[in-house]
């Protein structure tokens, strides 16, 4: 048993949720039709070099539709793989889900909660799509629902968001973290390895920088060049400047990471995936998501390793001889 309470060498997203809610709980994906600040001319214009919503975004998600019938569908359309699930997170996940007036996102927000079975919702944004009043709003709700907001933050190298036309800088990202944690809402961040310019050392330097700020949750992705992106024709104009991994190396990488990472930070994915036809090419071989965590569990438990290990505040604990059983499956 380690310090975040079970057998995995990893501080598992799909275990947290379990001891939180005592089950499974599938996330729904909705599209409430927001835009982003560096897409409507705001800060910029065109969005991130290497962003098409088309690579995550379901089938069953239509902005036209009403959040309740997004959720319904959203509902149906996983009750095929995970029949067992009876609780959902509703995910505002595409672009800037806060980017709007309160009183519309107070009706959004809420008419998700109001839907049967919903127990929370994840809201994806952005750190320069909040404030003082939308993040108050947020607090008031999490001491009702279960709140989780995930940043998009990508680097933590402020000369890389500019080079991506992310359209704000790292310092933004620390500072509305801190606000959003000292209120008590559940802080996610996203962050990408592989960006243009930056170097392996570099890379795996972040794990120090991120494991110093107050995030509860995390998810890293590979970089995966999208056909129609601004970042497809800089791949392939120049493809040096970018550090494209073999599934090999990424797992060495994501390994030698995850030492360096603290303990109490929850890790909800290690890699992306997007659909095959919207790629420039593929690296992984069609290799799907599961997959690739089980062989990262496969390498962690060869090396005899985990999460933290290189830290000050490893995540061993103590040996538990009622642990659970292993669970191999899809990340919640």
């Amino acid at each position: 048993m380690y310090s975040w309470g079970h057998s995995r060498r990893f501080n598992s997203y799909t275990e947290y949720i379990r001891s939180v809610f005592g089950g499974r709980v599938q996330k729904v994906v909705v599209d409430a039709g927001f835009t982003c600040p560096n897409r409507d001319g705001t800060k910029g214009n065109g969005g991130c070099t290497y962003c098409n919503n088309d690579a995550f975004n379901p089938s069953y998600c239509n902005p036209v539709e009403t959040i309740h019938s997004q959720i319904a569908k959203g509902i149906d359309f996983h009750s095929v793989r995970y029949r067992r699930a009876s609780q959902f997170l509703t995910y505002f996940q595409p672009y800037s889900n806060t980017y709007a007036p309160l009183s519309l996102l107070k009706e959004l927000y809420e008419e998700a909660l109001a839907y049967p079975g919903v127990v929370g919702l994840v809201i994806g944004t952005r750190p320069d799509c909040v404030d003082e009043q939308k993040l108050d709003y947020l607090a008031e709700l999490s001491e009702k629902s279960f709140i989780q907001v995930e940043y998009g933050v990508e680097s933590c190298y402020t000369k890389t968001l500019q080079r991506i036309n992310r359209g704000h800088d790292f310092e933004t990202s620390q500072r509305i973290i801190q606000q959003t944690h000292d209120l008590g809402i559940r802080t996610g961040a996203h962050f990408i390895f592989g960006l243009p310019g930056e170097s392996l050392d570099e890379m795996m330097l972040e794990a120090e920088i991120i494991s110093q700020m107050p995030i509860d949750t995390v998810k890293f992705h590979q970089l995966q060049i999208v056909k129609g992106t601004r970042m497809e024709q800089e791949y392939m104009a120049d493809p040096s400047v970018f550090h494209q991994f073999s599934l090999e190396e990424y797992i060495d990488f994501i390994i030698r990471f995850l030492e360096r990472l603290s303990p109490s930070m929850v890790v909800e994915r290690f890699a992306g995936e997007v659909p095959p036809q919207l790629l420039h090419h593929l690296s992984w071989d069609l290799i799907r998501y599961d997959e690739v965590l089980k062989r990262i569990e496969r390498e962690l438990e060869e090396r005899d390793t985990f999460q933290g290990r290189r830290t000050k505040d490893e995540g061993r604990g103590t040996k538990d001889e009622g642990r659970g059983t292993r669970d191999e499956g899809r990340e919640t």
